[in-house]
């Protein structure tokens, strides 16, 4: 069933209950976890947290607790398939899902009322039904989305009970920039989820901003700005950031020698000397920076960028640190996906979510350089992918394949990572070619996984109109490519639309979803 009332039907019944936590390894879960677990520690609640990276972890972690808790809470993971078919509890179980993945599998939320539809029903009847059923289940499940950010749900949660924080909130921002920039949820939603929290923002950060004490060493400040939609800026240079970031080097081409060109005469547009722009963003002379978010809006209309300033929120920790919602999601991605020698994922984990506490920053300081490194990685790869032309048209959709060997490729294993590269290359891909049904095509992107165990990672991602409602297709489509070839596939995330398949396989999966989409 769904719950109406958080606080009566969900908080007040396990205030009191030992509960065992499952966190998927997302940022917006992270942030999620983080409003939930502060409301645990005022309330003296006794819980356990269990980080999962995909189904195959959750079984198992269930089947490891699950006679020492009556009452689980999931966060991003569980609500889009039969949780009681996957975990088989017990009945005196108790699950509760925040979980941001749609569509809601109908037997979570309807599971008491199918036997009473079979007892009742005659054999010719109920094969009509069924048949009916399947079809607008079909209808219904076809396409993969995302709903309201499970960390702006935990707030609310907090709001009701009136245990919000100007922690809670910066949270609750984060999670709602985290499905922005993954490309999850519309321009609309964003711009509509953005509004609810600058209220809370205005109710919670209402003091006088030229009083003495507002920005003390322990102060914390957030204020809504509309900021540059340039990547890391404020912790990196100009030049990095323009260069690195998705949307300018996209529409300026940076992979080509004429795009290099577009870029300096972006520069000089502004009037901004190179020697500024390619030193760090704080070095830069305070009167270049007073008007830059202006200058560089309106130069960028002349080169064809039209949204170069986006709706955000920032933070003020003390009178030192500030950092953009989005540098937090991007930092927290890294740490999460960090591919560093002899680190688990839990440790990147638990890593991650330590960097959500304003008491860690040092840890933000260390996801920060990560994201840089990720982004200069995503950059150069969707550069060579451009170049060589390794993105190809396979009818209904576009098709890229990363080599064993390419650089950085092992990073590429990871589903979040893969997905921002995916979504970088399919915007560059758009800007690069002249098919104009080219420009309309989703793409399918793969990469090595494991070459000891012949496994790879496949992504995909819907087509980029002005239109996008963000829903996605492929899910279903790699189940029914897979099921149809009886290739060897692991459908383990949380996200239906990444699956992981053994290499041998890898033709005869694609011509299978050529068949199926065309």
């Amino acid at each position: 069933m769904f719950v109406t009332d958080f606080r009566r039907d969900f908080y007040d019944v396990i205030q009191t209950e030992r509960v065992l936590l499952f966190v998927a390894s997302d940022v917006d879960a992270l942030c999620a976890c983080k409003i939930l677990q502060a409301l645990f520690q005022c309330d003296h609640v006794q819980y356990t947290l269990v980080p999962v990276s995909g189904w195959q972890e959750l079984e198992t972690s269930f089947l490891e607790h699950k006679d020492q808790f009556h009452y689980f809470v999931l966060i991003n993971c569980g609500a889009n398939v039969d949780l009681l078919d996957v975990l088989q509890p017990e009945e005196d179980r108790i699950f509760f899902i925040c979980d941001t993945h749609r569509p809601v599998n109908v037997v979570n939320v309807y599971n008491d009322t199918q036997d009473v539809i079979e007892r009742t029903m005659k054999r010719r009847q109920r094969r009509e039904w069924e048949a009916r059923r399947k079809e607008i289940l079909f209808d219904y499940e076809q396409y993969e989305y995302h709903g309201t950010s499970s960390a702006m749900v935990m707030f609310d949660l907090a709001w009701v009970m009136t245990k919000d924080l100007n922690d809670m909130l910066w949270w609750a921002i984060v999670g709602l920039t985290d499905q922005w920039i993954q490309d999850k949820i519309t321009q609309m939603k964003y711009v509509t989820d953005i509004g609810i929290l600058q209220r809370h923002v205005s109710r919670h950060n209402h003091r006088n901003e030229d009083d003495d004490h507002s920005l003390s060493i322990d102060c914390m400040r957030i204020a809504f700005e509309y900021d540059l939609r340039l990547a890391l800026y404020q912790h990196w240079s100009l030049y990095d950031s323009l260069c690195n970031t998705c949307y300018t080097s996209a529409r300026l081409r940076l992979w080509s020698v004429q795009g290099q060109k577009r870029l300096q005469e972006f520069l000089a547009d502004m009037g901004l000397p190179l020697k500024q722009v390619k030193q760090k963003f704080q070095a830069m002379d305070v009167s270049l920076k007073e008007n830059l978010r202006e200058i560089l809006e309106e130069s960028a209309n002349k080169f064809g960028m039209k949204d170069m300033r986006v709706q955000t929120f920032s933070i003020h920790f003390g009178f030192k640190n500030k950092f953009l919602a989005s540098d937090v999601v991007f930092a927290t991605t890294s740490l999460l996906e960090s591919i560093e020698k002899d680190a688990s994922g839990t440790d990147n984990f638990i890593r991650a979510l330590d960097s959500l506490s304003r008491s860690n920053l040092a840890q933000l300081y260390q996801g920060l350089e990560l994201a840089k490194k990720q982004l200069r990685a995503i950059h150069q790869t969707v550069a060579s992918c451009i170049c060589t032309n390794l993105v190809i048209s396979q009818g209904p959709f576009l098709y890229c394949y990363l080599m064993e060997g390419t650089p950085d490729v092992k990073l590429f294993s990871k589903p979040v990572s893969l997905g921002l590269l995916s979504r970088y290359l399919l915007q560059s891909f758009i800007c690069s070619t002249k098919n104009k049904r080219c420009k309309l095509l989703p793409l399918v992107m793969a990469a090595p996984m494991s070459v000891e165990h012949g496994t790879m990672i496949m992504v995909g991602i819907p087509p980029e109109t002005e239109s996008s409602d963000k829903k996605n297709f492929f899910g279903r489509a790699f189940e029914k490519a897979a099921e149809s070839t009886s290739s060897r596939t692991l459908h383990n995330h949380f996200d239906m639309s990444v699956i992981e398949l053994k290499v041998e396989d890898r033709g005869k999966l694609l011509d299978a979803l050529i068949s199926l989409l065309s």
